[in-house]
């Protein structure tokens, strides 16, 4: 048998050993062994997770429509609610694209639609920087694959020119905002590209960007005005919009697709449609949200200029990474963080590469100018 202890061992030693903390959530703040530290590493990025206005709202209109909390089945069994299809329209509608389909989570997302549409005779063609779910996706796909080097579009050219004709189809694969630098994808350039070479599909994960970005909180794309030439444009609900699950806008053919051929959609039970109904309330009121978007863009861009240097002259987001290269500093770095008040966890390898060993600031909307002068002056202390 295995010898998981021994592995587990090496893990420690290594400082790479994981545990679930035990914390409790008052708001904007954890509570950890008797501290109450300022949270800035959630994925709360409009604060809504701890709107109890917001909630009572909800919960005022969803003890009218008698929702259950459980679908008892896939959608393709008698778990496909009216609300879901409700949804899908609205989200459609409001990328102005032709259809939208609900995922139980974005790793669902990613772990299901490359497999569903790539075989062998298709090539992915992926950012090297995204997410892990897209990597498994990838790999569960079974496809011929490649990693073009981060954000560099004349490599991923490159790889268009060489393999274009070889292959029935070419997927391009990127994050919009990636998740431990912050920073952004080219959406426009990769449009671009794919118009140039034929048989090209656009494949864009907006999970750190949607509700956070754009003029009606649409993401990057919307941002750089490029929604309607991206082929499946991904999101989820467990961030910025408070609540789980994930979508895909793109074609109805590629929709009707996926309702056939996609295994996490087939073969899971479906979201609660009372937890639809959550994310439908808050993605109605997205657009109404400025405020509190103009708020992170002020107090991220803040905190970049401040880390200046070390991390911070990479991100273009409310994710800002200050890299202290080593696993060991790193962890001390968050110790002292969380010893002044503030909850920052350590992020080391294999999450990011060896040597970018770092701090991994997560900013929120509820943070106050204040509070980001505060911290500005502990890590100067430093």
């Amino acid at each position: 048998m295995k010898d998981y202890q021994t592995l587990l061992n090496r893990l420690e030693a290594s400082g790479n050993l994981r545990t679930l903390p035990e914390v409790v959530h008052r708001g904007k703040f954890i509570e950890k062994d008797g501290n109450r530290m300022l949270n800035l590493s959630s994925n709360d990025y409009l604060g809504l997770a701890a709107n109890w206005q917001l909630q009572d709202t909800f919960l005022e209109e969803l003890k009218k429509s008698h929702l259950p909390l459980s679908a008892t089945s896939s959608r393709l069994l008698t778990g496909n609610y009216a609300v879901y299809s409700e949804f899908e329209k609205i989200l459609a509608d409001a990328f102005r694209r032709e259809a939208a389909l609900l995922f139980n989570s974005g790793y669902h997302a990613n772990i299901g639609i490359l497999p569903a549409l790539a075989d062998k005779n298709t090539l992915l063609l992926a950012d090297k920087l995204v997410h892990a779910s897209l990597i498994d996706g990838i790999l569960l796909s079974g496809a011929p694959f490649i990693r073009y080097r981060h954000n560099d579009y004349d490599h991923l050219e490159t790889l268009l020119a060489r393999n274009t004709g070889t292959y029935e189809q070419i997927i391009i694969i990127t994050e919009s905002i990636f998740s431990m630098d912050g920073d952004i994808a080219d959406l426009r350039q990769l449009v671009t590209l794919k118009k140039q070479y034929p048989d090209i599909l656009l494949y864009v994960d907006e999970a750190h960007a949607i509700g956070v970005r754009g003029p009606n909180g649409l993401g990057i794309a919307e941002e750089q005005g490029c929604i309607a030439d991206i082929d499946l444009l991904v999101g989820t609900f467990g961030k910025a919009l408070a609540s789980m699950g994930a979508y895909v806008v793109c074609s109805r053919l590629l929709r009707n697709y996926l309702i056939n051929t996609m295994r996490p959609l087939i073969f899971s039970t479906a979201l609660p449609p009372a937890q639809i109904a959550w994310s439908k309330f808050l993605f109605i009121r997205l657009h109404q949200l400025q405020p509190q978007r103009n708020q992170l863009a002020r107090i991220s861009q803040t905190l970049r200029d401040c880390l200046a240097g070390k991390g911070g002259e990479i991100s273009e987001s409310h994710i800002i990474p200050f890299i202290t290269e080593e696993n060991d500093t790193t962890i001390q770095q968050a110790i002292r963080l969380q010893r002044k008040g503030f909850y920052c966890l350590p992020v080391r390898p294999p999450t990011v590469p060896k040597g970018t060993s770092r701090i991994r600031f997560s900013l929120t909307a509820t943070i106050t100018d204040e509070e980001i002068r505060e911290l500005i002056t502990v890590l100067q202390n430093n």
